[in-house]
């Protein structure tokens, strides 16, 4: 897993953990958050449809839960990173 050397020193330096403990720390957060979005919602779905939640009420939720969460990027293609760059 890629840790962002930068996030990796400000952790240390904000937490006064040693170098291997803030590597663990972020590694591990960002692991929790490593779910594909898509994934996310059929998860999220299936939880709120346990408790007897309606499809309406839970994919408002979800629209706004999404604004908060952060989600594994999609994969994306040259092309693609290409055209968010160039148009």
């Amino acid at each position: 897993m890629h840790v962002d050397p930068q996030l990796l020193r400000h952790v240390e330096e904000s937490s006064g953990l040693s170098p291997a403990e803030a590597r663990r720390l972020v590694e591990d957060v960002l692991s929790f958050h490593d779910e594909p979005v898509e994934a996310w919602v059929r998860r999220r779905h299936a939880e709120l449809k346990t408790y007897g939640s309606k499809n309406a009420d839970i994919f408002a939720l979800l629209k706004e839960e999404l604004r908060g969460h952060v989600v594994a990027a999609p994969e994306l293609s040259e092309r693609q990173l290409r055209r968010m760059i160039y148009g």
